[in-house]
């Protein structure tokens, strides 16, 4: 939805998600101006939260009640007015480090321990998925000219699967060389890559040492690492892994979970449906400008299945060599803390993804 507000519409928006959020009541003008330093009479107040009603932000359960969020409400809460605390950040990283940080933790023990540490302090069900563990290992690389400027790259595994991804040359500063002169130096590359990376795993691919490529090959060097790693992410394909699932039952004393028949669809999908919910939070995550998984936060009907379009979903994934090996998530009402939330969503990905190079997978 695209709507244009004012600096002073957003503050009351921002106002008024606040307080919902903080006492799960109707929100009227003047608890607004009790509780803000809005700087405006309650009367103006009350004229913007009804711009904001029209616009679809806010709502009324009741012709009588004050005004609650909407999920277009809590989408511009969330993308526009709200900035995730890096210090509180920095503090859940702390505090994983210091309560699973021991010398003799397990894979599986250390996931359970971010799983409840995520659910207390976030207030809401924590969602961790174990650890992807495919190691499929290359057998043989072929690289093929299929026109001008144009090569494909072709990967047959260990099982014999193969997969391929089409990628452009990079431009010579010279003369571009004919087709024959192309397909040698291709030929000479495969044949170099394939002593050099046959018996590796694809997820190892990402984390190797391009430095020791021959400096006749420096041309294709970068390209052949892209490539590689494009290939790899193509490639990946994961299957739905169990999902550790702490806070059940503090989210479900909420008022939003009132209704037995909705706690009852909420605790079937956590329970007897978990690869639906799997494949949802473990969409990869686009990175952000210095190349980490951004967190997703799926806002009541932006969320696909059904049991849970009353609740919101944030998640990001964790890695491990470049890969998304698996995902972290929160579920709670949409009336939740969104800046805390996002913050130790994401806390908790980079520290599994830190503390993931520790075991053998």
């Amino acid at each position: 939805m695209q709507v244009q507000l004012t600096n002073r519409q957003q503050h009351i928006l921002w106002a008024t998600v606040r307080h919902y959020i903080a006492t799960a009541e109707p929100v009227g003008s003047k608890a607004l101006l009790d509780e803000y330093n809005l700087g405006v009479s309650s009367a103006t107040i009350r004229n913007i939260m009804g711009v904001l009603e029209k616009v679809g932000l806010l709502y009324q359960p009741h012709t009588s009640a004050g005004r609650i969020p909407s999920d277009s409400g809590y989408r511009i809460y969330v993308d526009k007015l709200i900035t995730p605390s890096e210090t509180l950040a920095r503090e859940v990283e702390g505090t994983l480090q210091n309560r699973l940080n021991g010398e003799d933790r397990s894979l599986e023990a250390l996931l359970h321990g971010a799983a409840q540490i995520l659910a207390t302090l976030s207030g809401c069900i924590s969602l961790i998925t174990m650890p992807q563990t495919s190691t499929a290992l290359l057998r043989h690389l072929q690289l093929v000219q299929i026109e001008a400027g144009r090569v494909m790259l072709i990967v047959v595994t260990d099982s014999y699967e193969t997969r391929s991804a089409l990628m452009d040359l990079p431009r010579r500063e010279e003369t571009q060389p004919d087709v024959e002169v192309i397909e040698r130096e291709l030929q000479i590359v495969s044949n170099f890559l394939n002593s050099h990376l046959r018996g590796r795993s694809l997820v190892e691919l990402n984390t190797l040492d391009w430095s020791q490529l021959d400096r006749d090959f420096q041309y294709y060097g970068e390209f052949l690492k892209k490539s590689l790693m494009e290939l790899t992410r193509r490639s990946f394909t994961p299957t739905a892994t169990q999902i550790m699932v702490r806070g059940v039952a503090e989210v479900l004393r909420q008022p939003e979970f009132s209704q037995l028949q909705q706690v009852q669809t909420i605790i079937q999908l956590l329970e007897e449906e978990q690869e639906q919910l799997w494949r949802l939070i473990f969409e990869e995550s686009e990175a952000d400008e210095v190349g980490k998984p951004r967190v997703t936060v799926r806002i009541g009907a932006e969320n696909p299945l059904e049991p849970i379009r009353t609740c919101s979903l944030i998640s990001s994934t964790y890695r491990r060599g470049g890969i998304s090996v698996g995902s972290v998530g929160v579920l709670g009402p949409t009336r939740l803390d969104y800046d805390s939330a996002i913050a130790v969503v994401a806390a908790a990905a980079d520290y599994l993804s830190e503390a993931l190079s520790e075991f053998i997978l």
